[in-house]
């Protein structure tokens, strides 16, 4: 029987980054939906049925932050309950907690951790969310 693959949606607005987390994340055997903006992201949740396992959530985007994507997502009965995990550059006190309190699931610096383990991150996220 062949085993479901769990979809990631990618939103990052670097395109080098967005394309190598892509690759790695497929290599991981997730399926992946890549948005560079925040728009596009939320369009993306609109118009398709099955909703993704979990999203990997850049906090500066061109069109929004990651704040103001958070409280779009948690308006949206259907979306509010997707684990979402920040990643991104930037990681003040006041700017991870906010993003803890509107239920982020993890907020990690980029520059702490290897493309691999923040992957391994996701896993785990998929798993625990099942």
């Amino acid at each position: 029987m062949e085993q479901v693959k769990k979809i990631v949606m990618v939103i990052e607005d670097e395109d080098l980054l967005l394309q190598a987390i892509s690759k790695k994340l497929k290599i991981s055997n997730f399926d992946v939906v890549s948005c560079t903006q925040g728009k596009q992201a939320l369009d993306y949740l609109a118009s398709i049925e099955k909703k993704p396992d979990v999203i990997w959530l850049d906090y500066y985007l061109g069109d929004m932050n990651g704040l103001e994507f958070m409280e779009e997502v948690k308006k949206n009965p259907l979306w509010k309950d997707i684990p979402v995990m920040i990643v991104s550059n930037s990681a003040g006190d006041e700017k991870v907690h906010n993003m803890l309190a509107l239920g982020a699931k993890k907020y990690i610096l980029k520059a702490d951790e290897r493309l691999e383990d923040i992957i391994k991150e996701i896993n785990d996220l998929t798993q625990y969310y099942d």
